[in-house]
């Protein structure tokens, strides 16, 4: 079967727009199974009928498009695909998005929504229907069914692992599914980037899509677009936007038949709280926190088993090193690792003692850059992803010390490690000693 990998939707998407199917991509994939729940398909309508397979795509192709498309809220999984930025991106919110900016070009409107009249009175606010696809209803209904105080109900997450970077076939989820998992997120953020890219110019969705993840790995022409989709959504979306829309959301679900029980005891000071509660998690967890790729590290096993980190609850060291590229990459030993495609990987991470500085390694944690920094720097997206996002992320979950003492690898052992370059950087940062 084709990998579950961007590059083979792509591929599909391109063949379908060879020749005239007599629906759209997007309509194509609604009618598949897109775009299913109450509220998206109030705002796109109901879904064509599922076509005959396209004799542009071969058997294979056509059986993984229906299959990446088939809902299941059970197993939201099943509708991801691993991105060349190594990402994992959920399609039907991606196809939303882009279809809500598809529409805006023939100068469609969202349509308007009326309270029942036996409704307890609440204004339906105008809504943007970009938002109203990708992500508010997601989001609001994850938070709304959430309210009860049950802790032991994921809001937000989880994230998940591939079974193989070069030929992605399964994706498996480590943890129980919220209506949010990371993937999805990373889907709706794209939808709202590329339905407004659309929505401004108009292209071939084959081309748009290549241009915005890239194809292979990623970095054959430095970092995509994609890679940076948490810092332009965060840009595009502004302070107050995502609440405003999940609110609007919210009240567009009380008057809309499927869901009105759900929230026929939600008054309308309650459903802004949830708004509010929703907006600011989602915004802290994928925006204001720094990008944690997990799928692609590849480590060997340590030589023993990693004990519990035993170290103060608020380790104070972390010793910055270089890692040289090797086929099997052994920053197993480290804590977490940064990679060129500007992604944070966790390695032994928080809980686990790393072997990354001998004496020291119950004493904090170790951050590998990978790569030969003697007489270069890594990319300035990629500096600030440690300086700007991981250090300060850290501080403020607790993980670290407020005034964290933060040091070379040469500083602590008998190394060039990491590198003169970098390490003249990380004498400027913040905690260095």
């Amino acid at each position: 079967l084709p990998p579950r990998h961007m590059d083979s939707v792509v591929q599909i998407v391109e063949a379908l727009e060879s020749t005239d199917h007599g629906v759209t991509v997007p309509e194509l994939v609604r009618a598949l199974g897109a775009c299913s729940t109450p509220g998206c398909r109030a705002v796109l309508g109901d879904p064509p009928e599922v076509p005959p397979a396209p004799p542009t795509l071969n058997h294979d192709q056509w059986w993984l498009f229906t299959q990446l498309f088939r809902h299941d809220a059970a197993a939201p999984e099943r509708g991801a695909v691993l991105a060349p930025d190594g990402s994992t991106v959920t399609l039907g919110p991606l196809f939303a998005g882009i279809e809500v900016g598809l529409k805006r070009v023939t100068g469609w409107h969202v349509p308007t929504f009326e309270p029942p009249v036996d409704a307890p009175p609440m204004d339906v606010p105008p809504m943007d229907a970009l938002y109203a696809v990708t992500i508010a209803e997601a989001l609001g209904t994850s938070f709304l069914l959430a309210r009860d105080g049950d802790t032991n109900r994921t809001t937000l997450g989880p994230g998940g692992c591939w079974d193989d970077v070069d030929d992605p076939q399964n994706y498996t989820l480590l943890g129980p599914p919220s209506p949010v998992p990371d993937a999805v997120a990373n889907g709706a953020m794209d939808g709202v980037l590329l339905g407004t890219q659309l929505a401004k110019a108009p292209i071939q969705l084959a081309d748009l899509l290549r241009g915005y993840y890239g194809t292979g790995n990623g970095t054959e022409k430095g970092r995509p677009p994609s890679s940076y989709r948490q810092r332009d959504f965060g840009v595009l979306t502004g302070p107050g936007k995502l609440e405003k829309e999940v609110e609007a959301m919210l009240r567009v679900l009380r008057v809309l038949p499927p869901t009105r029980e759900l929230l026929e005891d939600v008054g309308p000071e309650e459903v802004t709280a949830i708004a509010q509660r929703a907006a600011r998690d989602f915004m802290e967890v994928y925006v204001g926190h720094p990008r944690l790729g997990r799928h692609r590290l590849q480590v060997r096993p340590p030589p023993t088993s990693p004990s519990p980190h035993r170290c103060p609850r608020h380790p104070t060291a972390i010793p910055v090193t270089h890692l040289q590229p090797t086929p099997v990459d052994p920053s197993g030993s480290r804590s977490f690792v940064v990679g060129s495609d500007g992604y944070l990987y966790q390695g032994r991470g928080w809980d686990w003692v790393g072997a990354h500085t001998k004496g020291y390694n119950t004493k904090g944690f170790g951050v590998g850059y990978v790569g030969d920094f003697s007489t270069t720097l890594p990319d300035p997206d990629t500096i600030a992803l440690v300086r700007d996002g991981f250090l300060p992320c850290a501080v403020r979950t607790g993980r670290l010390q407020r005034n964290y003492t933060l040091r070379g690898h040469r500083q602590m052992g008998h190394t060039d490690c990491p590198g003169n370059s970098l390490f003249h950087e990380i004498e400027t940062w913040r905690g260095f000693k």
